[in-house]
């Protein structure tokens, strides 16, 4: 099951991807398995040499007793100092952010999260980008035409 952030290529340019283990609790990965969860309007942040997703999403279990989760808290991602360094020194110039753009269950049964260092799009990108989109699906179309 993968759940992708559809904005993130289009508001922001992708400079550097990671991938991190994420840190669950209980139920919470019974959800992502099922598909329950959404990367809409979520980012990162590095606290005290860690980083953190925030804003994400887990829909409760529907099984889950008392013991079920919360569904907007925020949870730990696992990466190495070296990578949580390199991303904190480069969030620090103006422009860049940490977003996540997609949720994987790996060949081991765990979920990971790709996150993308990224740099924010001004309106006139946001247009060549929806015109770049636009003239390779012609292209597309013209190729199965033919």
């Amino acid at each position: 099951m993968q759940i992708k952030n559809k904005k993130a290529s289009f508001e922001y340019f992708l400079v550097e991807t990671f991938t991190a283990g994420i840190v669950l609790t209980g139920t919470e990965i019974k959800s992502i398995r099922l598909g329950k969860a959404s990367l809409v309007d979520t980012y990162c942040t590095i606290i005290n040499g860690e980083i953190w997703v925030k804003g994400m999403s887990i829909a409760p279990y529907f099984y889950g007793s008392y013991s079920n989760h919360e569904q907007m808290r925020d949870r730990k991602l696992l990466l190495n100092k070296r990578e949580i360094r390199r991303l904190a020194d480069a969030t620090k110039q103006p422009g860049y952010t940490i977003i996540p753009t997609l949720v994987f269950i790996d060949e081991k049964g765990r979920a990971k999260m790709d996150i993308a260092l990224a740099r924010g799009k001004k309106l006139f990108d946001k247009r060549q980008t929806l015109k770049e989109k636009e003239d390779r699906r012609e292209m597309d179309r013209a190729r199965k035409i033919y």
